[in-house]
């Protein structure tokens, strides 16, 4: 292990961090919404190169990626790029995108979901580099897309770009702890058939919107029934969207689509998942097979045009509290003067449902801000949190046991 001096890590940190700011509020300010990013990727390309990061590209996909170091051992730093959209722009009492810090607060779209951690560990890899920290280690800085797809974009980077880590961290929120799991998910759609008709005829027709109400009633009361795990939590099962089908406002619709978003823990197998929605459907109904459940599939181009088909299912995980990666971790907080904590777990869903939950790679979370508010117009981080997670992002591959 390489002799650690905080003392000169933190003065490094220190003398950067209006660099880390600025940085933090230049990426903000350039959209990237809907996976578009092409723009964002191209600046944080360029504060990398200016760094000294040995290699920066586009992968297939699009996304961003710096390559630091040349030993034996791999470490990912993995930060989604890519935001949601802004929703109701009256909502916001500021631009989402320039954004505005009070009381120390960066408030913008993106600041905390995720482009808050990207300056912390692009700075921190080049920073640990430079003090000889990644003796040993080759390190990558994943500027990647999640909001289109979570997991998506590490499963291609494994099986298509050829890059596998021997460990991951995350950059998505955990209020500076260390985070250790989170529940999977499934993404389902329900589709009932039925037939048109004109809406002063209606009984000629066959209403396909009827068909999904008691599936709607059954999820709205299945909760209860679903799994649970101490560390983990409870099951979650949520309606998220409905698509009808129909010929006009005065038909009768002949196909209605419900989705559906299934939280799992540990326990719950995909196949049981999609059985428990499937016995919601009537007798009748599953008998005529006029009203059918199937798991979703995800095979949209990127911005690159770049397909990489998914099923819509990634497992829950987590990292052994006892693991190397989470005992590093957990010294990086202490070392770097973070107060004693135990580790935690996300409510919301990461890429470690790839990296962890299905190619079994050790991950952890680490990153400023608090999920809390990501996804809404109070996005927001602390720029003490995002300078002070520098430090950490700086000495934890020295911290990792081989």
């Amino acid at each position: 292990m390489p002799a650690i001096d905080i003392a000169k890590i933190q003065s490094q940190v220190a003398s950067h961090s209006d660099d880390i700011i600025t940085f933090l509020r230049e990426i903000c300010a350039i959209p990237s919404m809907d996976s578009q990013i092409g723009p964002v990727g191209e600046r944080v390309q360029a504060e990398m190169t200016k760094l000294g990061f040995d290699a920066v590209w586009f992968d297939s996909m699009g996304n961003t990626v710096g390559r630091i170091g040349n030993g034996p051992r791999v470490l990912v730093y993995d930060s989604h790029i890519d935001t949601v959209g802004i929703g109701d722009p009256d909502e916001w009492r500021w631009d989402p995108f320039q954004g505005k810090i009070e009381d120390g607060i960066f408030y913008a779209r993106g600041a905390c979901d995720e482009k808050g951690s990207t300056p912390g560990m692009i700075y921190g890899l080049a920073i640990a580099q430079r003090l000889g920290l990644l003796e040993g280690w080759t390190a990558y800085y994943f500027g990647n897309m999640e909001e289109w797809c979570d997991g998506i974009a590490p499963h291609a980077f494994v099986e298509h770009e050829g890059i596998r880590p021997d460990f991951v961290v995350i950059g998505e929120p955990t209020k500076m702890l260390v985070y250790r799991g989170h529940k999977g998910r499934v993404e389902m759609k329900v589709v009932a058939k039925g037939k048109s008709a004109h809406a002063a005829s209606n009984h000629l027709g066959d209403n396909a919107i009827y068909k999904v109400l008691p599936i709607i009633e059954g999820v709205s009361r299945l909760e209860p029934e679903l799994g649970d795990h101490p560390f983990l939590g409870h099951g979650k099962i949520t309606v998220t969207d409905m698509s009808v089908e129909t010929p006009s406002l005065n038909a009768v619709p002949n196909e209605c689509t419900v989705y559906i978003d299934r939280r799992v823990t540990f326990g719950e197998e995909v196949e049981a998942v999609i059985e428990q929605v499937r016995q919601l459907i009537p007798a009748e109904n599953r008998a005529r097979g006029d009203v059918t459940v199937e798991m979703l599939f995800y095979d949209d181009p990127s911005y690159t045009g770049f397909v990489f088909p998914v099923e819509k299912y990634f497992p829950a995980w987590a990292l052994e509290e006892g693991h190397p990666l989470v005992q590093a971790g957990q010294a990086a907080r202490t070392l770097t003067g973070l107060p004693a904590a135990d580790p935690g777990k996300w409510n919301f869903s990461t890429n470690g449902i790839y990296w962890a939950g299905k190619a079994g790679i050790p991950s952890i979370g680490f990153g400023p801000g608090d999920e809390v508010t990501a996804h809404t117009v109070l996005d927001s981080v602390s720029l003490d949190e995002v300078v002070k997670a520098t430090e950490f992002y700086a000495v934890l591959p020295a911290l990792i046991e081989e």
